[in-house]
């Protein structure tokens, strides 16, 4: 059985949901705050605001990624990039034995359920440019400037 909360962070509503395995779907949505007393998305949105707090790099929360099996070994590979570096999708690629793949690569990142504990905002273009975020390269930005310490709003908390 699924359950859902909307939790407000600095670059937009987040759309959590778990299913009877664990977190199923993070996702940018309009839609208002909605709370939960259920205790894991509770926890999801403990992380999240210390992520967005600059306190957390790792995420702790069970999840379940459902998707092809191409899909999940890309995911998996996302799960490794560390905390503010990133990747091009041309090097994933190569992980994946197939230097030709970056596009499939890039379809595979796309379709992540679970935006930014599966960072699929780390992943950037060969020329360092931020190609492609499923919600914008606004919000890919704001996360990686996050990641970087450079956040206004985390600049503007320091300044409280």
């Amino acid at each position: 059985m699924e359950q859902t909360c909307i939790m407000e962070s600095p670059v937009g509503n987040l759309r959590i949901v778990r299913d009877e395995t664990g977190i199923a779907e993070i996702s940018f949505t309009d839609e208002g705050v909605l709370e939960s007393q259920d205790e894991l998305l509770s926890l999801a949105v403990q992380e999240l605001t210390e992520y967005f707090m600059g306190k957390r790099k790792d995420f702790d929360l069970p999840l379940h990624l459902k998707g092809t099996e191409y899909q999940m070994k890309i995911w998996s590979m996302l799960l490794e990039i560390p905390y503010g570096e990133t990747r091009t999708y041309k090097c994933i690629a190569e992980k994946m034995g197939n230097i030709k793949a970056a596009r499939a690569v890039g379809g595979a990142v796309h379709r992540n359920p679970i935006a930014i504990v599966v960072p699929c905002h780390r992943v950037i273009g060969s020329d360092a440019g931020l190609t492609g975020y499923a919600y914008g390269i606004g919000i890919k930005e704001q996360l990686l400037e996050l990641e970087r310490g450079e956040a206004e709003w985390l600049n503007r908390e320091e300044e409280n």
